[in-house]
């Protein structure tokens, strides 16, 4: 045997190989280390082509059996190399959880057998239990608020991020404790001391239906923020983080008077 051509295919098989060399006649088996191709055909003297069966990731040396014997190895010229595949994920569920990690989540996809490792953004799972070649479970690791690509590795690589392998982090729905003043003029421009919990990052604070003027996240605790004009009336203020909007109480009214 003097060359195999191509020199590399999938783990599971079916890879159509030209073995060049001499004395192929009446050959009687070809193998992939010690498991027989699929399929061979002689086509000459020098050349036959076969089939690769299905085999673990790993190099295997090609022989040829004839009735003369089986080919000495020659290990730098004619091995074939099963590839394991390059994963891929086409969903994460649940799509989202607090950042303080803890949430299983269940991604599938293809190629995940012999997985050993997945990652949220640029943090490893807490852990990683391999279902089966389509399936993994993973426990989400603790981060900062924000969307992160869910990425599985194999010995075949490591999935390419797409739009159904995203997690996202959500902090905590802020909550509103007391407000004050508790009224201001329909006019607007009254300053709101706004106490409570989970306001990190806060996007929106609202007066009713109405976006405050202005807000300044002071604390994680505490934000101030400008009441726009609006007429006359009780509206409830609201929070808006990454995390959700609060639900609206009674500590959280405030009272535009006329």
């Amino acid at each position: 045997m003097t060359a195999v051509a191509p020199t590399s295919g999938p783990t599971a098989g079916g890879t159509t190989v030209t073995i060049t060399g001499t004395g192929f006649t009446g050959a009687t088996k070809v193998a992939f280390g010690q498991v027989a191709a699929t399929s061979f055909t002689v086509v000459s003297a020098t050349k036959i082509t076969a089939v690769s069966p299905p085999e673990a990731a790993s190099m295997q040396t090609v022989f040829v059996t004839t009735a003369g014997g089986t080919s000495t190895p020659v290990v730098a010229v004619v091995v074939f190399f099963f590839d394991a595949p390059v994963p891929t994920v086409t969903a994460v569920d649940p799509t989202s959880g607090p950042t303080a990690g803890g949430t299983t989540v269940t991604i599938t996809g293809t190629g995940f057998t012999g997985a050993g490792e997945v990652t949220f953004g640029r943090l490893a799972a807490t852990s990683v239990t391999v279902v089966s070649a389509t399936k993994i479970t993973a426990v989400a690791p603790a981060q900062a608020a924000g969307t992160r690509a869910v990425t599985v590795t194999t010995a075949g690589g490591t999935n390419a991020p797409l739009a159904g392998d995203q997690f996202t982090y959500k902090g905590a729905a802020p909550s509103i404790t007391t407000i004050t003043p508790t009224s201001g003029p329909p006019a607007g421009g009254t300053t709101v001391t706004i106490t409570g919990t989970g306001f990190t990052g806060a996007t929106k604070v609202t007066f009713g239906r109405l976006a405050a003027t202005s807000f300044t996240v002071v604390s994680a605790t505490k934000i101030i923020a400008v009441a726009p004009a609006q007429a006359a009336g009780i509206r409830a203020l609201t929070v808006t983080t990454s995390g959700a909007t609060n639900t609206p109480l009674a500590g959280d009214l405030f009272t535009y008077e006329a």
